[in-house]
């Protein structure tokens, strides 16, 4: 089941958007479930990182697809986002919210395949559901791929998610989400930090150097089982390498 999002403040575009995917299912085959938005804001507001692809239009009344396709990357890194616009050189903006392509209106059955085509590979290839966190935030819920965390920071009943790009900062408990991830490389360095081995890259006496420079606390009960586990991480990387 492929989740697709239509977004166009014009009924008669959300229609042809939505017969070009009926006729690719009947001729391809394939499951999608659909669902429409007038506007930019009925996307962006209260979103939830449960859509797989999204044909958004730029021009629209309130919230433009460009400021709707902005919001949404703060919650959601791994959707698929196809601009549909009347004018191209709209196209070079995509770049700014990580948009996979754009159409041009009035848009030809197609390009439209073609399009689709490359966006069910695009999500294919995308990280499952099940090796990401779902993580509450002020505006929503933000889908966060495992490989992206660095580290996560437990003070005071308080849990920052750190990411490549950002951070994430809730209510919540540092051993709930060791046990979440007891399989996924992550490891307890010491009470208040929960560190993701693929992005160690050093470890002296009494921290671990992190991908950007960053140093964290190692304490010393757990130094033997750190290093342990990040041997074997590195070993097994070795081996699939």
């Amino acid at each position: 089941m492929v989740r697709v999002g239509i977004v166009d403040d014009d009924a008669a575009s959300r229609s042809v958007i939505l017969a070009h995917l009926k006729r690719y299912q009947d001729e391809h085959g394939g499951d999608f479930s659909v669902r429409t938005f007038t506007n930019g804001l009925e996307l962006a507001e209260n979103y939830r990182p449960d859509l797989d692809l999204i044909f958004l239009d730029v021009v629209m009344d309130g919230l433009d697809g460009f400021e709707a396709a902005h919001a949404i990357r703060e919650l959601d890194d791994r959707v698929v986002i196809v601009f549909v616009t009347n004018m191209g050189q709209y196209a070079i903006k995509g770049y700014e919210v990580n948009a996979l392509s754009y159409l041009v209106k009035p848009v030809p059955y197609f390009a439209f395949s073609q399009e689709l085509v490359r966006s069910l590979r695009t999500i294919e290839r995308s990280t499952p559901t099940s090796d990401a966190l779902m993580v509450p935030t002020s505006t929503g819920t933000a889908r966060v791929d495992l490989a992206g965390i660095t580290y996560i920071e437990s003070s005071r009943h308080r849990v920052t998610v750190h990411t490549l790009q950002r951070s994430y900062t809730y209510t919540g408990t540092l051993k709930s989400l060791e046990a979440r991830l007891a399989d996924r490389d992550f490891f307890r360095s010491n009470n208040c930090y929960l560190v993701n081995l693929q992005h160690v890259r050093g470890l002296d006496a009494t921290s671990c150097v992190m991908e950007g420079g960053e140093e964290l606390q190692v304490s010393r009960p757990r130094r033997r089982a750190f290093l342990d586990a990040l041997t074997s991480y590195v070993d097994e990387g070795r081996r699939t390498g």
